[in-house]
């Protein structure tokens, strides 16, 4: 019998390793589809197998096993006060839905900018997508050799491989939620 909580197991372990399933498989020298199929639960991993698969996390069959990698309760709402401010001040502020040891794979942001602040001349760059929605002021959003400045209800959404810059080009606050994917802060 397969033990569908084994894949569900590996799945919340990789994740929170921030891994994709080719880049465990390649850690753990394993073919893609044998992390795949352990996940959805259609095969069982033999116990040196499925040791070959934690030392690519790195992690223990005993870590594995254990209660601490499932978490007891999940949170699903937070209130105002319970987001994480996660920027250093100067300005701009990233309020965090969540935590990032959690394992999620989608980072959720609530953001503010206070009049002509900006991320800085250095454009960022950075592995996966991001996309945001502007709920009150402008932003002058920037993406390799394009920029338009956005007022509320305007959005965008861009590969953040691609050089990028954020402005608020109002006078008044510009706050938005915005989406990264995988999490980048």
């Amino acid at each position: 019998m397969i033990d569908v909580d084994l894949g569900s197991r590996l799945r919340q372990a990789r994740l929170r390793h921030q891994l994709s399933q080719r880049a465990l498989a390649k850690k753990a020298g394993v073919a893609n589809a044998t992390i795949s199929l352990i996940e959805s639960g259609n095969t069982s991993p033999s116990v040196s197998a499925l040791k070959r698969i934690l030392a690519g996390l790195p992690m223990t069959l005993a870590e594995f096993f254990s209660d601490a990698l499932t978490d007891a309760k999940t949170t699903v709402f937070y209130r105002a006060q319970e987001l994480t401010e996660i920027s250093g001040g100067q300005g701009i502020s990233y309020r965090q839905i969540g935590s990032a040891k959690d394992g999620h794979v989608l980072q959720i942001l609530f953001e503010s900018y206070a009049p002509g602040v900006d991320t800085g001349l250095i454009m960022l760059q950075h592995e996966g997508e991001e996309g945001g929605v502007i709920i009150s002021g402008k932003l002058e959003v920037t993406v390799g050799d394009n920029t338009r400045v956005l007022g509320v209800g305007d959005a965008y959404y861009f590969n953040s491989h691609e050089p990028h810059r954020f402005r608020n080009a109002g006078g008044q606050i510009c706050t938005l939620v915005s989406s990264c994917s995988p999490p980048s802060f």
